[in-house]
């Protein structure tokens, strides 16, 4: 490992991950340096980051793009790759940890290739695992690589796992807030609109997995990833609405302790966990005060009015290829939902045809 700042490649750079991911690299160029940067169409957001940090590769979504990104550098322009193979190309470059944020199934290649080039993968694409958990960790054990959760549900588990026994593990708690519609009526539900769905109450996310917190399929899609991640049955991961986003998740043990990270709602926390680890970094933001917050709440998920959480056990119980089914599914009803041409309860409905095809 090079005796200067760690070389971090970032694939996703100009999403809500990517973006967060650079500000925490930023306020460390000390520890930092970024080598790498992919991001999609957004070439604007993407100048203004190659300008700043000066990676030695970018990739961007077609060659179109990549002629429009080097007009507007000019002078400033790094080697710059495009489409698919550019993508593989950042996940490979060199680098000690590569961040895996982009979102959906555009994903799994370039973190099987980073994996592949003797990467550490810090992993913020929960799709990546939700397609082929098995054929992720099977390269992970073979390569002797990390990989590192930035979810902050399954952060919070690799924090409260930390120095315990595996086998002393009995059940895994994820958190979720229960998006926008936690409080709503089946029929309120059924005549939600973009917009509304749009507005989670606690996080800063992109539509994508803003609308999966709404149905609950973030969480089923989380339910899948902590099962390749941690290694543990899928009737042993649990779900408990917390509104409030301040418990991150729980692991409960066999002699029924319950250890809990906690922490405000801010994606820097998880993700500086994955670049700094094992150690900490000291970041400047707000800190929790419980006396403040007054009280916490936790609500069993209501499977009738969010019915994706139980498609993605349903999934697990079904064959390997089950998940990557279902979240083809998902992608392409929430981009229907978001282009306004379903409601959206046609979302799980969706999921579930694709599922019980699957299956038959």
């Amino acid at each position: 490992m090079p005796s200067g700042p760690r070389r971090i490649a970032l694939l996703g750079s100009t999403g809500s991950v990517g973006e967060q991911t650079l500000a925490v690299a930023g306020a460390f160029p000390e520890r930092y340096r970024v080598s790498a940067l992919a991001a999609g169409r957004n070439l604007a957001k993407l100048a203004e980051q190659v300008r700043r940090f000066r990676p030695e590769l970018v990739s961007v979504a077609d060659a179109e793009g990549a002629r429009e990104l080097a007009a507007r550098l000019g002078a400033d322009a790094p080697r710059i790759a495009s489409g698919a193979q550019g993508l593989l190309e950042v996940a490979a470059h060199p680098a000690e940890l590569v961040v895996s944020a982009l979102v959906g199934a555009i994903g799994l290649e370039p973190t099987l290739a980073a994996i592949r080039a003797g990467r550490d993968v810090a992993l913020a694409n929960k799709e990546v695992l939700v397609m082929a958990g098995a054929l992720v960790l099977r390269e992970v054990q073979a390569r002797g690589t990390q990989l590192l959760p930035v979810d902050s549900e399954h952060s919070a588990i690799f924090q409260a796992l930390a120095g315990q026994r595996r086998e002393d593990v009995a059940r895994l708690v994820l958190t979720a807030s229960g998006g926008p519609f936690r409080s709503w009526s089946e029929a309120e539900i059924a005549r939600a609109s973009v917009e509304q769905a749009l507005r989670h109450p606690n996080w800063d996310m992109g539509p994508k997995i803003t609308i999966d917190s709404a149905t609950l399929m973030n969480k089923g899609l989380e339910v899948i990833e902590a099962r390749w991640l941690f290694d543990v049955p899928p009737e042993r991961v649990d779900v408990l609405v917390h509104p409030q986003s301040i418990v991150h998740s729980l692991v409960e043990f066999v002699d029924g302790s319950v250890l809990a990270q906690l922490g405000l709602p801010d994606m820097r926390v998880p993700i500086a966990v994955a670049l700094a680890h094992p150690e900490r970094l000291p970041l400047e933001l707000p800190r929790l005060d419980l006396a403040a917050i007054g009280e916490l709440g936790f609500e069993v998920p209501d499977r009738k009015r969010f019915p994706c959480l139980d498609l993605a056990y349903a999934a697990l119980r079904t064959s390997e290829a089950a998940p990557a089914v279902l979240n083809a599914a998902n992608e392409v009803a929430v981009a229907a939902f978001l282009a306004g041409r379903i409601r959206f309860p046609a979302i799980a409905a969706a999921n579930a045809a694709a599922l019980e095809a699957h299956a038959a």
